[in-house]
């Protein structure tokens, strides 16, 4: 099992930028795929970014490639998520995930993944 803390959000003029972060407990972090999620208000949860065990894998949803980008510290268990060139759109509650099964290196919807953090607001102003 894992838990999952996200940090770093807050209010942000478009065009800006945000790094989160999530620290993930426990000493198993790299046996876990992890993801970033984001939801906004009377909107589904969708996928924004994911990152594969071995951080050799990554996936991004279209509406942020080129500007945002996942990496992973492993010392750190932690996973971080860059948001560059900010828009009013990219307003949402931003949430991390993790899951164990590491059969599949692709995880782009909410039932793929196990663990989840609280969130953390982002607001993007025009």
């Amino acid at each position: 099992q894992v838990q999952l803390v996200e940090s770093g959000g807050g209010l942000v003029q478009a065009g800006g930028s945000l790094r989160l972060s999530c620290a993930a407990s426990g000493r198993t972090f790299s046996r876990y795929h992890m993801g970033w999620f984001r939801q906004a208000p009377g909107k589904e949860r969708e996928f924004v970014t994911s990152i594969t065990w071995n951080g050799k894998t990554t996936n991004y949803a279209d509406s942020v490639k080129g500007r945002f980008t996942i990496s992973r510290v492993y010392d750190r268990n932690t996973v971080y998520l860059q948001m560059n060139s900010l828009k009013p759109e990219d307003t949402a509650v931003y949430y991390c995930a993790a899951d164990g099964n590491l059969l599949r290196t692709v995880k782009t919807t909410v039932s793929d993944y196990a663990y989840w953090g609280q969130g953390t607001q982002v607001t993007v102003s025009s």
